[in-house]
């Protein structure tokens, strides 16, 4: 599904998604990542909701968001709470939905001004 945003100048944004791939302005991604208004990180570990670790968020957190949206993939899966630890301490909020849902959810807290970090699992073919 492609996005139309008010698009702020310098900022990232989701332009489109599917099934196995998220676009961040124009350019597709097929693995999960990280990502921020300012600042987009490729090389996020996760390759599906199973393999998500405590230090997975650890990186999440150490982007300093005090809003975080955790994509889960193709449906909506609730991680340990253990697994949250990482921004639970820190006070930050976290929504977990499907990856859709999160995209569509970054564009609008992105374009409000919002400080706000979304996780983006895309689940692995193999």
């Amino acid at each position: 599904m492609k996005l139309h945003t008010s698009v702020t100048d310098g900022l990232l944004s989701i332009t489109s998604y599917e099934v196995d791939r998220i676009a961040v302005n124009g350019r597709p991604l097929t693995k999960s990542f990280l990502l921020t208004p300012r600042r987009l990180i490729e090389d996020w570990p996760p390759d599906s909701f199973d393999s998500l670790t405590e230090s997975d968020l650890l990186a999440v957190a150490r982007l300093d968001c005090p809003i975080v949206l955790l994509g889960t993939g193709a449906r909506q899966r609730f991680p340990a709470p253990a697994l949250l630890r990482p921004l639970i301490e820190r006070r930050f909020g976290v929504e977990v939905m499907d990856s859709h849902a999160a995209c569509r959810t970054f564009n609008i807290l992105m374009a409000e001004g919002r400080d706000v970090a979304a996780a983006m699992i895309i689940e692995s073919a193999g």
